[in-house]
């Protein structure tokens, strides 16, 4: 029997998160001083800024950009550091992870933080975990980037939970009886989420995969037409989905498109302005959930043409963002537990940090995998160009 999760209304965010353990000595204590004398510890940054998950990678370490300016330092051992993030581009690309990470290992740093995009986590995993230096996944959500890793750590929830609240919420609000599954050929985010909401899903699938640089997705959606489908599922990056998006407008298609985290941009968001498209996406974060952080971080946002730039030429906050500003500060419990910028201190220190942030409580367990029983289900407004939070869903 599936398991069945509960739709609720929008009430308080809840959250939970897991860990691991194990492995190699680093060499280096991830501690340099500066020209002025002071204490200078280095955090790793491991996200794509170029490539199909650019834009995401972009709008994640907005949030860690944003707690950094806010927070520059920390009390370590007793002796003030000043907080250094040291950025390595992973370019959306499994063949580029490895060398970007071991970039950052180069660098010294004390631990790392992410990737947004799960198959990058995965590849760039086994040279963290040679080096015995501590990564903090923050959306990447694929169960692979901790599977067999005792370094990889995440604050999100899994692939597993996320595809079926997408297919239980699909058959709850839309009755769906057949659903189209798209993802891009190969990419193992989009290929694990369709299989688990296959495996959810109590009702007829139809399932394509499109190579990679796919531009033109009418034959697709024309299909999921032909095929007289309930709903669309299609959780790929934001290069893609604005395509699809855009040509789902255009067509005047009226199938209601699910979509994943990865959605949850407002890119995506002004490709559906205006339109009769009807787009719902899984994600972390809902605006409002802490005012006092989104007043700061539209103000971060808007106040730097760069950092507006990267956001996607607004302040609507993503949910990643949100992710990033988290990830950041669980990183600094990390150093002040370990009461040592050793990677091999902090990474032992790792396992029982705890962290209330804006997307709710932090921890971790022995496995290595997030625990969240809560999602947020969010709803383009494409006359008003916001998001709606149409429901919040839990595990029974």
């Amino acid at each position: 029997m599936k398991k069945k999760l509960s739709l609720l209304l929008a009430g308080a965010m809840a959250l939970s998160l897991t860990a691991c353990g194990g492995g190699t000595q680093p060499s280096a204590n991830s501690q340099a001083p500066s020209n002025n004398g002071e204490k200078v510890v280095r955090i790793g940054v491991f996200e794509p800024s170029t490539g199909d998950s650019g834009p995401g990678g972009k709008q994640e370490m907005l949030g860690m950009q944003y707690a950094n300016q806010e927070t520059p330092t920390v009390e370590v051992g007793g002796e003030t550091y000043r907080v250094e993030l040291v950025y390595a581009d992973n370019g959306s690309d499994a063949s580029k992870a490895p060398t970007a990470a071991a970039e950052l290992v180069s660098k010294d740093v004390a631990l790392v933080l992410g990737s947004y995009g799960s198959g990058v986590s995965i590849a760039g995993g086994p040279t963290f975990e040679e080096a015995g230096l501590a990564a903090i996944g923050v959306t990447c959500t694929n169960p692979g980037v901790t599977a067999g890793n005792d370094y990889y750590f995440r604050i999100c929830f899994l692939d597993p939970f996320q595809g079926t609240v997408l297919a239980n919420f699909a058959q709850e609000k839309f009755s769906a009886k057949k659903a189209y599954l798209l993802g891009e050929l190969g990419n193992d985010y989009d290929q694990g989420l369709l299989t688990f909401f296959e495996q959810a899903f109590d009702g007829e699938v139809v399932k394509d995969s499109f190579p990679k640089d796919t531009a033109d997705f009418s034959t697709y959606l024309n299909k999921a037409q032909a095929e007289g489908c309930d709903v669309i599922f299609c959780p790929v990056s934001i290069a893609y989905s604005t395509q699809i998006v855009k040509l789902a407008a255009s067509m005047g298609l009226e199938t209601p498109i699910l979509g994943s985290d990865t959605l949850d941009s407002n890119m995506v968001l002004e490709a559906a302005q205006n339109s009769k498209v009807q787009l719902f996406v899984s994600t972390f974060y809902q605006e409002g959930g802490a005012p006092e952080f989104d007043k700061g971080i539209k103000e971060f946002i808007s106040g730097d043409s760069t950092n507006l730039t990267n956001n996607g030429g607004n302040d609507t906050i993503a949910a990643v963002t949100a992710m990033g500003y988290d990830a950041y500060y669980t990183a600094l419990e990390a150093l002040k537990a370990a009461g040592s910028v050793n990677a091999a201190d902090v990474k032992a220190a790792l396992p029982g940090v705890t962290y209330t942030g804006v997307s709710g409580a932090i921890a971790f367990d022995d496995t290595g995998d997030a625990i969240r029983d809560t999602a947020y289900i969010k709803t383009a407004d494409t006359a008003n160009n916001v998001w709606a939070l149409e429901a919040t869903q839990t595990v029974k």
